[in-house]
């Protein structure tokens, strides 16, 4: 993203892994790990690495520089304390600005008291020194697409009304991964789905999607704010990966059609 002070200077907010790994003993019926590796077998859990986020700033989109945060490692948010929902990790952030002393953080992490994954958010007034505002977004209902949580969430303001919609990936009971919508007015709190069931799924069996869809990266064409692209990672059989495009039809951004063709 450039940044909302300086028009000529890139800003890199990115998940940094240390090699502290992180106990979670009694966990091990959850499947969980830090770095995930969708192609593993879904119910094995892994080893869970501490992440915290971090940020880099480059004149030229070339060559970065990291800034160092509060932190003493030079992170720019610490994991919370013990019994708090994100004490395992803090990855996937992502900065929304909202204003230029406004800017808006939201990550994901494992809360072990919900055996869910979960969407906080952080404030800030230049980037650098963040404030914790909570978690705003938990996993579905038994039985749903997103039962054991939201993660690798990606906000948008919306040109026409200037609400808020988050794209992001659902994982269910038996640890498949969808994409789901939520909305907020302010992009702060109340954050509901826009329907129960996911507005993208892994495809037919033939596709090269077939097993997961996820990290959605949702984006509003200019010039034509009713038309939505949604980018997502998926996986297919053998674990292959790759990069997907869907459009959404008319004005319905939760009516959405894979683009045949494309993918990377």
């Amino acid at each position: 993203m450039s940044s909302p002070m300086y028009s000529s200077v890139y800003w890199l907010y990115y998940t940094g892994f240390s090699s502290e790994e992180v106990d979670f003993s009694g966990l091990a019926k959850i499947p969980l790990q830090n770095p995930e590796r969708v192609d593993r077998e879904k119910h094995v859990s892994g080893k869970i690495f501490k992440s915290l986020p971090g940020l880099a700033c480059s004149q030229d989109g070339r060559h970065w520089a990291r800034i160092e945060g509060d932190h003493h490692s030079g992170a720019l948010l610490d994991v919370g304390s013990r019994g708090e929902w994100d004490s395992l990790f803090i990855a996937a952030p992502q900065v929304v600005v909202h204003s230029s002393d406004d800017l808006r953080m939201y990550y994901h992490s494992f809360d072990v008291e919900r055996g869910q994954f979960g969407v906080g958010i952080a404030r800030s007034r230049d980037g650098i020194r963040w404030v914790k505002l909570g978690k705003i977004m938990e996993g579905g209902s038994n039985g749903s697409f997103d039962e054991l949580g939201v993660m690798n969430a990606c906000v948008v303001r919306d040109q026409k009304d200037g609400r808020y919609l988050m794209a992001y990936e659902g994982v269910g009971g038996d640890n498949g991964r969808s994409i789901g919508l939520a909305v907020s007015p302010d992009g702060l709190k109340n954050w509901k789905r826009l329907q129960e069931e996911p507005v993208l799924e892994p495809s037919e069996e033939d596709g090269w999607d077939n097993r997961a869809v996820g990290s959605p990266c949702l984006v509003q064409m200019e010039g034509n704010a009713d038309e939505w692209r949604l980018y997502y990672r998926g996986i297919g059989q053998q674990g292959r990966k790759g990069i997907g495009v869907a459009v959404s039809q008319g004005t319905e951004i939760t009516r959405l059609r894979r683009w045949a063709g494309f993918h990377l």
